[in-house]
């Protein structure tokens, strides 16, 4: 009995299905994948492919938390993109504000621009604040933002959205005009699948969503993401 007990543990977590994360998280949040087994999950600021190019304060492991209610839209958005045989990809969710903190210490740095040429080849680093790139205060912190993509269900490659993910530019711009009609439906797609389960865009972000209603408005969370 112990035996069978064991392989069906090791099959659950194969899938996705079981993991065993290090923290009691707050009340109403949830560690995404006990709602949305399949979701693609890649912390982009666990890892050292962002602005920034290091790992960033306060991510200490892949999982993806948010609100229970931002957890429970995102697993619509997730059933009906299913039905087309295409997935959501999630970069960000919840980010605790010490991680924030990191991106300004990282913006004063103006001699740190190791991947400029990736993320930001046409702003100066020095206006990253006044261009609202970088604020000192980051919806994501609380709870119910998300940064995502949409990825082919057969592939797993992500739809050309016409840029890169956190790429500082008006080419993130949700209503940037100088994509190709591919890359503009592609973006049309995202945004009306994330509005219809009632998530808000940021226009300078076509990646960016916000719940609306979110339970937490004024509260900045800094728990680790562990």
């Amino acid at each position: 009995m112990k035996y069978k007990i064991l392989i069906y543990i090791i099959t659950l977590g194969f899938l996705g299905l079981a993991f065993f994360p290090n923290q009691e998280l707050p009340k109403d949040f949830v560690y995404v994948k006990t709602l949305i087994p399949d979701l693609d999950v890649e912390l982009r600021y666990y890892t050292t492919n962002n602005f920034v190019g290091d790992t960033i304060d306060g991510y200490k492991s892949n999982h993806l938390i948010l609100t229970n209610a931002a957890a429970k839209q995102l697993k619509q958005v997730q059933d009906e993109l299913q039905k087309k045989n295409l997935c959501l990809k999630v970069y960000d969710g919840y980010r605790p504000q010490r991680a924030v903190n990191h991106f300004m210490r990282w913006a004063k740095d103006l001699n740190d621009t190791i991947n400029k040429a990736l993320f930001y080849p046409d702003v100066h680093k020095r206006n990253l604040f006044r261009e609202e790139y970088i604020a000192s205060r980051s919806g994501h912190s609380r709870g119910s933002t998300v940064d995502l993509t949409i990825i082919d269900g057969n592939t797993g490659k992500p739809l050309d959205m016409g840029s890169p993910y956190d790429f500082f530019g008006e080419e993130s711009w949700v209503d940037y005009d100088g994509i190709t009609e591919a890359q503009k439906k592609n973006r049309q797609l995202l945004q009306n699948v994330m509005l219809k389960h009632n998530f808000r865009n940021y226009p300078k972000e076509w990646w960016h969503f916000t719940l609306r209603g979110e339970p937490y408005p004024n509260t900045y969370f800094d728990f680790e993401v562990e």
